[in-house]
């Protein structure tokens, strides 16, 4: 890792962005350019990326569609499964053309891909003929990466111009229109839209916030009437009723995300809504880990502030007697100001906050929990009484449970269903925050 970084800092970078677009285009060529086989989606955003996709690809099977998929979560080809174990979104080099070959050959007839603005920058994306491209959302992220606000956006947007270039496919018969799908809600959107010049743009959002835009013809869901129920979320999309079996609130942005892919490939409502009501649990997505004990505990992806003020709403909807917060910050060079903001929006919002390491590659792990734990101070915690730094992260875990009483929940966020935890010299530790939960409930004996 280190040798690599120094390499990088010799060469110059036109050399490396030369690199990835030869290695792009060998794959493609080397697999036989297999995107021409697939109805490809590509799904982009700052966060509920791999949701949306796990969702999407739940209602594609539902109505009868061979998929495969590639996500943060999972490695997925018509019903062959595998969590994600590269620590890696977008794969690299010519991974990604191998895995969309061998959807072909499993006899898949759609390819979801997430992709991300650092793989646009790698020019991953190329060479890969999309035919629909989904915004979920966008706002101030992974900022330190690409040097600002607007060079990150414009990476995203580079996606729907290419996305413009992209030749026109027979799929199913007919020739099928080149779509970009936006989350109405989001103020970027509109330019999204410019930039996938040629090409069509459709809305999704909810009409109780803002729409940035006004054609009541582009939107393709408009929904409504968000509310959790004791068997999940229920919403109403186009005078349809839904019912979800998963929690959050924030969820239905990205079932709405799914679900206007849908009536774009022209599924009708009821197999949607059926689809919908049997919606499985998201991998480490407010997962609740359960082993009879007398306190909720739910495990999350969540690292960034947005998707952490999210959480929190969904868990107050809980009525949580107090809440316990298991967190830490990732290091290896990754927007380091984050770490002072989750830490004091945890501040705030935890009765507990227990800060550990999550994924400090070449950071010494200390400093990284110093910073995070630093910012809960600042919003008013205090060591030893109600906030902790505990650099193994099982013992972190443990920890907040031996605190957590009948009525409490323990939120344990940054790493979901990640299957390793990235140390100093490139090196993966195996690791499940979910396994390791189940682990430590099991030697409490707190039950109901």
């Amino acid at each position: 890792m280190a040798l690599k970084k120094y390499i990088k800092k010799l060469l110059p970078a036109t050399l490396f962005s030369l690199y990835h677009w030869k290695m792009a285009l060998l794959g493609a060529l080397w697999y036989r350019q297999p995107s021409k086989e697939l109805l490809v989606i590509g799904v982009t955003g700052t966060s509920g990326k791999s949701s949306t996709i796990y969702i999407l690809r739940q209602l594609l099977e539902q109505a009868g569609y061979k998929v495969g998929a590639l996500s943060t979560i999972e490695f997925y080809i018509n019903g062959w499964q595998k969590l994600n174990d590269r620590k890696m979104t977008t794969l690299g080099r010519m991974q990604t053309q191998g895995f969309l070959h061998r959807m072909v050959n499993a006899g898949c007839d759609v390819a979801i891909i997430e992709t991300t603005s650092q793989a646009v920058l790698q020019y991953r994306h190329r060479f890969i003929n999309y035919d629909v491209m989904l915004l979920t959302n966008l706002y101030p992220e992974h900022i330190e990466a690409h040097g600002g606000f607007e060079n990150y956006k414009n990476a995203k947007i580079e996606l729907f111009k290419h996305l413009a270039w992209c030749a026109p496919k027979k799929l199913r018969g007919a020739v099928f229109p080149k779509t970009a799908i936006l989350n109405g809600n989001n103020e970027h959107a509109m330019d999204f839209a410019r930039a996938a010049h040629g090409v069509r743009a459709l809305y999704f959002g909810h009409k109780d916030l803002p729409w940035y835009k006004e054609s009541a013809e582009d939107k393709v869901v408009n929904f409504a009437d968000v509310r959790v129920t004791p068997q999940g979320t229920a919403f109403s999309a186009e005078g349809e009723v839904f019912q979800s079996p998963l929690y959050g609130t924030y969820t239905i942005m990205n079932i709405g995300a799914g679900l206007a892919v849908g009536r774009v490939l022209g599924i009708e409502w009821p197999i949607l809504q059926k689809a919908v009501a049997q919606l499985s649990q998201i991998p480490g997505r407010l997962e609740f880990i359960n082993a009879g004990q007398a306190f909720k505990v739910i495990v999350d992806y969540a690292f960034e502030p947005v998707a952490m003020e999210e959480l929190y709403k969904t868990v107050a909807g809980f009525n949580p007697r107090r809440v316990i917060h298991v967190l830490g910050s990732t290091g290896g060079g990754r927007d380091k100001a984050r770490r002072f903001t989750v830490g004091e929006l945890v501040g705030k919002k935890a009765d507990y906050v227990v800060v550990t390491n999550e994924d400090p590659y070449d950071t010494p792990p200390e400093e990284i929990m110093r910073d995070v734990a630093s910012a809960s101070v600042r919003a008013g915690k205090q060591e030893g009484v109600n906030l902790w730094q505990i650099l193994d992260r099982q013992k972190a875990i443990a920890h907040a449970f031996s605190l957590a009483q009948e009525g409490d929940v323990v939120l344990i966020t940054g790493k979901g269903c990640e299957q390793a935890m990235c140390v100093a010299g490139d090196k993966k530790i195996p690791w499940d925050d979910r396994v390791v939960a189940k682990q430590e409930l099991s030697k409490l004996g707190k039950h109901l």
